[in-house]
């Protein structure tokens, strides 16, 4: 059963249940005779709704339909040096499209490796998304080798997550960090390359994440820079539709990219973290609060999942496909996760996250401090209240 089916058969699973018990109450009530014709719709309703789940079912389970031809197809790929945009690109150019990666090192060792198995179709760029000028050059190269031939997909691969700690802990340079990169490098390279895309009717394909629709504890700088993009690519997405242009958003589960694995990466960030932040901040919060945050995110990187595959084979599916999809889930748990966050109440959503992502057990050393005076200030009226009783 895929990622998507799933939170639609738990939904229906949860309806039935509240349903039959509710049924159960009122039949064996006095009232059963009056209520029966007041419920009788809601017991419709749950038919048709279960007529309808069989139906949906039966489609997702059908073959599916034949994809587009790659060959001769041109994709941009940012972001290439590591994770995603490697992956894609390595797997496109096996497809037989025609990829222009970009890098931030062209001497690195991503670059080399694409270098070194990649077909001659494959140009390596070396662009910082972050500057108009380089993004500039990429588009004139680019045109440049294409010709008269349009560009067929534009993949928005580059992205940073370079903060970890509370919305308050969070440096000022980590926000514009992440902006810069997520969402004004994203929207730059979009806006140079739409002519192309424009011209051949094609696709935009963008790597977003589910921290810019839903609030995890910890990422607001990185979550804020997100949640922009994804404002941007759907009214893109509308705007584009009269001039056949498909665009698509991809919103992974967790995976092992770019400097999550790195430990010196984040015992650097730590560092920095810890030196920068206001002493009287710091004391508020406590040392040990903010490296019991950098060992928790360090733990979740390490759990995170290797295989990159069901990302790389979500952005071919959304290249290549007749009928793309707005919004593709790729990954486990992240159909159940929008499920929780689009139908669950606020408190449930929300617990959801909190014990999800970063479980932490400490609190910030102010409220410690002030839970322990309130406990001792109990304890005190405890006692003077015991030694009146005994007078």
């Amino acid at each position: 059963m895929d990622d998507y089916t799933l939170p639609f058969w738990i939904y229906l699973g949860v309806l039935t249940v509240f349903v039959g018990g509710a049924m159960k109450k009122i039949l064996a009530s006095h009232l059963s005779t009056r209520l029966w014709a007041f419920c009788l719709p809601a017991v419709l309703l749950l038919a048709l709704l279960g007529f309808a789940c069989c139906i949906y079912s039966a489609v997702r389970s059908s073959p599916p339909p034949a994809t587009l031809p790659a060959h001769g197809k041109a994709v941009f790929i940012t972001g290439c040096d590591s994770g995603f945009g490697n992956a894609a690109a390595k797997r496109l150019d096996t497809l037989g499209f025609e990829v222009f990666a970009t890098v931030l090192d062209l001497s690195g060792d991503g670059a080399k490796e694409l270098q070194r198995t990649c077909s001659p179709n494959l140009t390596l760029l070396q662009v910082d998304i972050t500057q108009p000028q380089q993004v500039q050059q990429a588009l004139l190269d680019t045109k440049a080798k294409l010709g008269l031939k349009g560009l067929w997909g534009l993949v928005n691969n580059a992205g940073v997550c370079v903060n970890f700690g509370d919305a308050e802990l969070s440096l000022m340079s980590n926000y514009r960090g992440c902006m810069e990169v997520n969402f004004f490098g994203t929207l730059t390279v979009t806006k140079n390359f739409l002519p192309l895309l424009r011209q051949s009717k094609g696709r935009i394909v963008t790597i977003s994440s589910p921290a810019g629709d839903q609030p995890f504890p910890c990422l607001a700088a990185y979550g804020a820079s997100k949640a922009a993009l994804n404002l941007f690519i759907n009214t893109l997405r509308h705007e584009l539709e009269p001039w056949g242009v498909r665009v698509s958003t991809i919103l992974p589960s967790s995976y092992k990219t770019g400097q999550s694995s790195n430990h010196a990466y984040w015992e650097q960030q730590h560092k920095n973290l810890l030196q920068s932040l206001p002493p009287g901040l710091l004391e508020e919060y406590g040392e040990d609060y903010v490296t019991e945050t950098k060992e928790l995110f360090q733990s979740h990187a390490c759990q995170a999942n290797t295989d990159l595959s069901p990302v790389v084979n979500t952005i071919v599916q959304a290249l290549l496909s007749p009928q793309p999809q707005a919004r593709y889930f790729a990954g486990p748990g992240v159909g159940l996760m929008y499920f929780i966050h689009s139908y669950c109440p606020f408190s449930i959503s929300n617990r959801f996250l909190q014990k999800l992502f970063v479980k932490k057990k400490l609190m910030p050393q102010a409220l410690r401090k002030q839970s322990s005076f309130d406990l001792n200030l109990s304890l005190h009226n405890n006692n003077n209240n015991e030694e009146k009783l005994k007078r």
